[in-house]
């Protein structure tokens, strides 16, 4: 039972948020973000900083009973805040004290300036006013929670809006149709957002939140009282619209971030191949990659003039030949890793795949494979996509091909969800052994999984060669299964538009913070562990997932049995 005294729950949350803070500040991160401005003066630093304070009064009052008062949660959010301000003031006074650089070497004068938001204050009135400060971001975090649901929703997606508007606010500018749409009204932006742009933002995109539920019950009400011919008009209209501007994108964004968008189908791809076998049919796959590296190494190896096959005599294959022989040679690969782990579940099948995938790696690296793939030296001189007499390499033009493949991708997923296939692959996904008992064949759902999903990898890896015209071992590491694994868990397990949107997050954004790279896993990290509290099931996350997780709130516990009265009427 949740205790409902406020001082030690306050008091061991700061505790638990300080030393979070202190491994941020020991790690570099502030440093490495303080260069980069949101809007007007404030930097992604104090974006930080803030939200270090708040969070630690938001998890501290998620301790304390529904029937505690309010008094007690501004306690709670009060002492944890204030605990988490003395300790970042403790550091700061010691690092401007005693030079622990040599231990630990971000424990710099920089820092200290920046704990004093660069500030001419002496230190001990820094620490003072950092405390006071921490203490004050605790209490908002009990405000927040004690404002109505829809206020506190419109207040927080307005600062996230103004956030991202920030982050990406430089990418903005800088694309050519923006610079046309500017130069043809005659406006002149700054590098970063202004104080002005920063409010007219958090405004419009406040009071959209607020008004939204009222705004989708009229347009929703419209939209249902329409013909069915309408319904269908409007639908193609929408997808007309998103078509148009998928194909114009590149041209938009231009060369840098047309090759930051082929990454992202890259992984979007992957994702939906993944988001099969762990969402669907929920067995989780850790080696992954492996699958994506046997795709690029049959490319390689079937159009390369300088790979084993060529050597020995055999032509060079053209890509569009090669790349159906890597989708079923990924297939069949699906199917060999199947039928070993057949019986295995959970985290016994993780274990298994993941070593898959090192296996798969390990010999990539051998001297045994090397006459065949080159060893650690790769394979060299892989061609770009030829269509007619038109190369592909230029990103703008490979783009392309990545989202035809990426729609095949939904295709598969969409067509494969509403089957019977898919329905029985959610079953198994619930409980095996009552899917079995339903008359599910266990073996042909599961290596149809593994297969699908191997292939839509394979697809992946088979253009991911043809882009680099060059891979390594060193290119299918484990890191790569993660990082699909993270998008889907973040865009929303069995999702396809979650898939996608993971992609954009974890591939898209890393491209604009060019800063978060060397702390990449801990981002990552960090983002998995903020959406398994707040959003467990993900940014976008299919229907039935929302229902799964929030039955409770319908009325109804997950796993409560229907009493016999109401199944067929009588007892």
């Amino acid at each position: 039972m949740k205790s409902a005294f406020p001082f030690p729950i306050g008091l061991r949350n700061g505790l638990i948020m300080g030393v979070v803070s202190i491994f941020i500040a020991l790690i570099g991160m502030l440093q490495a973000f303080s260069a980069r401005a949101l809007a007007g003066n404030v930097t992604l630093t104090n974006i930080i900083i803030i939200l270090l304070g708040v969070l630690t009064g938001y998890f501290a009052i998620r301790k304390m009973e529904g029937s505690t008062s309010i008094g007690q949660r501004i306690l709670a959010g009060l002492t944890a805040g204030v605990v988490n301000g003395a300790m970042l003031a403790i550091l700061m006074l010691i690092i401007s004290t005693v030079d622990l650089r040599d231990i630990l070497v971000n424990a710099t004068p920089e820092l200290v300036n920046i704990l004093m938001f660069g500030q001419n204050f002496y230190v001990y009135e820094s620490a003072i006013i950092l405390v006071v400060l921490f203490g004050i971001l605790g209490l908002v975090a009990v405000l927040l929670e004690l404002l109505p649901g829809r206020l506190r929703r419109a207040i927080l997606w307005g600062l996230a809006i103004v956030a991202l508007f920030g982050l990406f606010w430089e990418v903005l500018t800088g694309l050519a149709l923006t610079r046309l749409l500017l130069d043809w009204i005659g406006w002149q932006l700054g590098r970063t957002l202004s104080w002005t742009a920063a409010i007219v933002i958090f405004v419009i995109s406040g009071l959209i939140t607020y008004f939204r539920p009222n705004i989708d019950q009229t347009l929703g009400g419209r939209y249902h009282r329409m013909p069915v011919a309408g319904q269908t008009s409007l639908r193609w209209i929408g997808f007309g619209l998103l078509t148009l501007a998928l194909l114009v994108l590149p041209a938009a964004v231009g060369q840098f971030w047309s090759q930051t968008l082929t990454t992202i189908g890259l992984f979007a791809l992957m994702g939906l191949g993944l988001n099969i076998v762990v969402g669907l049919a929920g067995l989780l796959d850790l080696g992954y990659v492996a699958f994506y590296a046997i795709g690029a190494y049959t490319m390689a190896l079937l159009t390369s003039p300088a790979s084993s096959m060529a050597s020995n005599g055999n032509p060079a294959m053209s890509f569009w030949i090669a790349l159906p022989i890597s989708l079923i040679v990924a297939a069949f690969s699906g199917i060999l890793l199947g039928i070993p782990v057949l019986r295995l579940r959970g985290d016994y099948l993780a274990i298994v795949t993941l070593g898959f995938g090192e296996i798969i790696r390990v010999l990539a690296l051998s001297d045994l494979l090397k006459p065949w793939i080159g060893g650690p030296q790769g394979i060299l001189e892989t061609p770009a996509p030829q269509l007619f007499d038109l190369s592909l390499k230029d990103p703008r033009l490979l783009y392309y091909l990545l989202l035809a493949a990426c729609l095949l991708g939904v295709f598969v997923s969409i067509r494969l969800n509403f089957s019977r296939i898919g329905r029985a692959w959610i079953a198994m996904r619930e409980d095996e052994d009552v899917a079995q008992a339903m008359g599910i064949n266990l073996v042909a759902a599961k290596l149809m999984a593994f297969s699908i999903g191997a292939a839509l990898a394979g697809i992946g890896g088979a253009i991911f060669a043809s882009r680099q015209g060059a891979i390594f071992p060193s290119d299918f590491t484990l890191f790569i299964s993660i990082n699909v694994l993270c998008l889907i868990i973040i865009g929303g397990i069995g999702s396809i538009p979650g898939t996608i949107v993971g992609a954009l997050f974890l591939v898209g954004l890393p491209e604009v913070l060019r800063e978060v790279d060397e702390f990449r896993i801990l981002a990552y990290g960090f983002g998995l562990v903020i959406m398994m509290i707040v959003k467990p099931e993900g940014l976008l996350p299919s229907a039935r997932r929302r229902m799964e997780l929030h039955e409770h709130e319908a009325g109804g516990m997950a796993g409560t049995p229907t009493p016999i009265s109401e199944v067929g009427g009588k007892a």
